[in-house]
């Protein structure tokens, strides 16, 4: 297929696909689509290899958000019975991240729920963000708190967080549609304050809350203009209380041609596949390795996910290998660029409310694809007396 053949040259090259080369993916048939996946597959492996970098969520604040974020289940409003509690203590939570390194996560991501940080909040994460350094050599630590205001990124980076995470979720012309208590421009001003303190900036989207094919590249493109080091790509969730949780309109193929399209969008940035894969694709998640080189281990953020054994041995049925603590992620040209914790990307990426991979496809249900049974509150690990999914 002559497309698929453009974007893997563009791909090898660093070169930006036009809107309607991207629009093009995905509007391929499911006829096509193991040619899509291959294809983006030579991109994934010319800058990642067949290394898969693990990364671990550790919610420090579960619910109680002011926010109205319409996918969230710890929105204001919301009534799904997840769990709720306050900040973490450090200890409480270095404790958490460590039975996720133990399963061999490379980079803990430090998650509350609420619109942005006090000055207070960001003291009492950065002593969270010390212990989980001091008792845990060489992991990375990605903050995840929200809006944020004057000095506090460079706050955090000063207590040794790597990076900060704030989702843009969907694109500028719809954002009013999902959230109402602050605007798109908020969080492109709060990944471009991380990105300026010298913090590895971590940005993605959350797919399948209604949105169109035109939102989609929309955001993907933004995002790139953006230039986050690593890219979160999120499933919606449909969780019983919140107002999108008759959105079931994914299949695990719709699923992977987005994931495709954000690799030849961003071929040489951490693709990380985040919250909804097991829900949406299913026993198709495997293939989606072929398209990221970054998932999450274990449990979400009020969700759970498959078991982290499960995933580690996914990762080695398919061929891949987990990436080591003393590997560098992203592509020499990248980190030989940075100033700081991010670099230039020639050629020319965890969340406040709960959007972090988590609380985030479409069918209602009764619908053929839909499958509510697989949506599961998170009663497991932090805030909890249970062992957790590492």
């Amino acid at each position: 297929m002559d497309l698929l053949n453009t974007l893997v040259d563009k791909g090898l090259r660093r070169e930006l696909p036009t809107r309607e080369e991207a629009l093009a993916v995905l509007a391929t048939s499911d006829d096509d689509l193991l040619d899509v996946v291959a294809a983006a597959g030579k991109v994934r492996r010319q800058w990642f290899g067949r290394r898969v970098k693990l990364n671990y969520l550790v919610n420090l604040k579960s619910g109680l958000c002011p926010e109205d974020c319409s996918y969230c289940s710890q929105r204001l409003g919301s009534t799904a019975e997840i769990l709720k509690y306050t900040w973490l203590k450090p200890d409480d939570a270095s404790q958490a991240a460590a039975a996720g390194v133990a399963g061999g996560a490379k980079r803990v991501c430090l998650v509350a729920s609420g619109r942005g940080p006090t000055d207070r909040d960001v003291d009492r994460v950065s002593k969270t963000i010390e212990a989980i350094k001091e008792q845990n050599e060489g992991v990375e630590v990605c903050a995840c708190l929200g809006l944020l205001s004057e000095g506090q990124a460079e706050r955090l980076r000063e207590a040794g967080a790597d990076a900060y995470n704030h989702n843009l979720n969907t694109s500028e012309g719809t954002y009013g549609d999902i959230t109402t208590t602050h605007t798109y421009a908020d969080r492109v001003d709060t990944v471009q304050k991380a990105h300026a303190a010298g913090l590895s900036a971590c940005s993605g989207l959350i797919a399948g809350m209604g949105e169109s094919d035109e939102d989609l590249v929309d955001v993907v493109f933004a995002l790139r203009e953006l230039d986050p080091d690593s890219v979160p790509v999120n499933f919606l969730i449909p969780f019983e209380g919140t107002p999108l949780a008759k959105e079931w309109n994914l299949t695990p193929q719709r699923a992977l041609r987005i994931l495709a399209m954000v690799r030849f969008v961003c071929p040489d940035v951490e693709v990380r596949l985040a919250g909804g894969r097991e829900v949406h694709l299913r026993t198709l998640q495997p293939l989606a390795l072929h398209l990221v080189n970054s998932i999450f281990l274990g449990d979400y953020l009020t969700s759970e996910g498959q078991a982290g054994k499960t995933d580690l041995e996914m990762i080695a049925d398919a061929g891949f290998e987990v990436e080591g603590a003393d590997t560098t992620t992203l592509p020499a040209h990248r980190t030989e660029a940075a100033s700081g914790g991010c670099g230039s990307h020639g050629g020319g990426g965890c969340a406040p409310c709960g959007d972090s991979a988590e609380d985030t496809g479409q069918q209602a249900a009764g619908t053929p694809g839909a499958r509510p049974d697989l949506v599961a509150v998170r009663r497991r690990g932090a805030g909890t007396g249970l062992a957790p999914n590492a």
